[in-house]
């Protein structure tokens, strides 16, 4: 048994459990956790935030579906970080955040980086938030939050531990724990009998859905049901001709689901953010398929506990030889989905058409990071998915400034294959620094700023509010030479055409390029 460290040993027993990355700043109070990432094998990307490290873990998670690791330092390190925690929270994310914290509080006053309850704070937004204070905690929590991951929901956690214990000889970790991620649930006969017996069933797929858009868009042909995709689904149904797409917070959206004889919530706990609205428009009998007790709805009739892969594997079985039903035309889906497209292009104009172009000149399997800026608003809903898993937006916690570093991290994890981000540009201010980072690594990446010179969809929410608008509109800088001065590259194209080749060009770039759009482009 080598001792080390107990801050070696934990990089050792990361990468052991198949962490291959972590995210982080070293400070002078979590410095033990660097000691053992380099002997360990275990690559360090060093963001210029907190907040960015912990974006960057995100956006690693949901392009490899493992946890993303993050090492920050006491307090203020640990609040940077808090607002990625909550998005990853929000949107269930894997991330595992390791912090040092002091060894005494309640008889100390005005240590560095003192908090009042650290582990308390870092609670409020995440799956749970503990303190390890020998290693044998450390090594049991650190565990317990990659199975609970990976056979659960998978949300983020926090663990703490004591400069001291860091700084203290430990043994190592025991062996790796097997894991099993089958989340058994078959819904009863009831449940199938009346998903069979529907004539007009219609399925709302979601984020929990993404690992079986196959088997969904067997059973979906099988029963000839409608379907719609919250953003976090999107891509799921694809080109299927039932598929309304992600236009489910459509007002016009609630009278189609009006229609349905039975609804079918898979992997989506239809929140506000899916909806915009109160009433989601579930008249006929309500099931709901969920790995979360939590989560289901207090109208759901049939509440199944379950993974989504094997609910639609059972509900296969059950279709063998099920004749679909004609409930559904797929002709009025392709005029509401074209109805509604109009509808977006009135209200946002300018924004098709270079999302059209962009649409056409990324290339297969591209992965696409968003913000929370008027140009994502518009493509999540009229800019389709073939496959699942090709998007990432920060939909329910709704932070600013998260797909620059989420991009960088999904581009990490991802080497061999295009990622591109899409950023406003009041967002990208909020975490431009990590240009260095995305510079270092050597990444090819377009930025694909969005510069309407205001905070646009704000202004427009004001305007309809009777609001006159104030606070919408700030100094930009010349955001070409930000870019030229982290080292990057930096386009600014004139011109749609101009766009798909400059486009072209970042992806086969040596480092990242900042390409620069506004609404005259056309």
């Amino acid at each position: 048994m080598t001792q080390r460290p107990l801050g070696a040993q934990i990089s050792h027993m990361l990468k052991d459990r198949g962490v291959d990355v972590i995210f982080g700043i070293p400070g002078v109070h979590n410095q033990e956790l660097y000691r053992g990432i380099e002997e360990a094998g275990i690559t360090h990307v060093l963001a210029r935030h907190e907040q960015g490290a912990g974006f960057m873990a995100d956006g690693y998670a949901r392009a490899t579906g493992k946890p993303g690791v993050a090492y920050v330092i006491t307090g203020p390190g640990l609040c940077n970080i808090m607002t990625p925690m909550g998005q990853a929270y929000s949107d269930s994310v894997p991330m595992l955040v390791i912090s040092s914290c002091l060894d005494e509080t309640a008889g100390a006053r005005g240590q560095l980086h003192q908090m009042l309850d650290q582990r308390a704070a870092a609670d409020t937004v995440c799956e749970w938030s503990e303190e390890a204070r020998t290693a044998e905690a450390a090594y049991i929590l650190i565990d317990r939050a990659l199975t609970e991951m990976a056979t659960g929901r998978p949300r983020p956690r926090h663990i703490q531990i004591p400069i001291s214990v860091l700084e203290a000889l430990a043994p190592p970790p025991g062996p790796c724990p097997v894991l099993s991620s089958e989340r058994k649930g078959a819904p009863n006969f009831a449940v199938t009998e009346a998903i069979l017996s529907a004539k007009r069933p219609l399925f709302i797929l979601g984020g929990g859905a993404r690992d079986c858009a196959t088997s969904a868009r067997e059973a979906l042909t099988a029963l000839g049901a409608a379907s719609f995709e919250t953003q976090t689904g999107r891509g799921i149904s694809g080109p299927y001709a039932l598929n309304y797409g992600s236009y489910l917070a459509r007002p016009e959206a609630q009278a189609v689901v009006e229609q349905a004889d039975v609804v079918v919530l898979v992997g989506t706990e239809l929140s506000e953010s899916d909806l915009l609205r109160e009433d989601a428009g579930i008249r006929g009998r309500l099931i709901q398929v969920d790995i979360d007790p939590g989560g289901f709805l207090p109208e759901c009739e049939w509440p199944v506990l379950s993974s989504a892969s094997d609910f639609f594997a059972h509900l296969l079985a059950a279709l063998d030889g099920h004749v679909p039903t004609n409930g559904w035309d797929a002709e009025k889906v392709r005029a509401a989905k074209t109805r509604w497209r109009a509808q977006v292009d009135a209200e946002t104009p300018n924004v098709l058409p270079v999302a059209d172009t962009l649409r056409q000149c990324l290339p297969e399997r591209t992965v696409v990071y968003s913000d929370m800026t008027q140009f994502a608003y518009v493509a999540l809903e009229s800019w389709p998915l073939d496959r699942p898993g090709e998007w990432h937006h920060p939909t329910g916690f709704g932070t600013l400034g998260y797909s620059l570093p989420a991009a960088i991290g999904g581009a990490t994890a991802r080497p061999d294959l295009p990622t591109c981000c899409i950023i406003g540009d009041y967002g990208i201010q909020y975490t431009i620094a990590e240009l260095g980072a995305a510079v270092e690594l050597g990444l090819s990446l377009p930025i694909l700023l969005w510069d309407n010179g205001k905070l646009g969809a704000i202004e427009d929410s004001m305007t309809g509010a009777q609001i006159a608008p104030n606070a919408v509109i700030a100094r930009n800088p010349d955001f070409g030479a930000v870019a030229r001065a982290y080292g990057a590259h930096a386009a600014r194209p004139s011109s749609l055409e101009e766009l798909a080749q400059v486009v072209a060009q970042a992806f086969k770039a040596d480092r990242p390029t900042l390409i620069h759009m506004t609404p005259g482009l056309h």
